[in-house]
């Protein structure tokens, strides 16, 4: 496992949507199980997704 924030993954992967994330979306800590080696950018992809999903529904309540 490995502790890693979302900026990290986005420069990384797809570096295209790091203008399009918050300051506080890119700070997230994300954990991922089986490392940021073995992330493909589809996989980030999905992370970024899920992420800002989980703020806002925090944000909501």
């Amino acid at each position: 496992m490995e502790t890693v924030r979302l900026s990290r993954i986005v420069e990384k992967l797809v570096p295209e949507l790091v203008p399009f994330l918050t300051e506080r979306e890119l700070n997230l800590n994300i954990v991922l199980r089986d490392g940021l080696a073995l992330l493909e950018p589809d996989d980030a992809m999905e992370i970024v997704q899920h992420s800002i999903e989980q703020q806002r529904e925090m944000l909501l309540q």
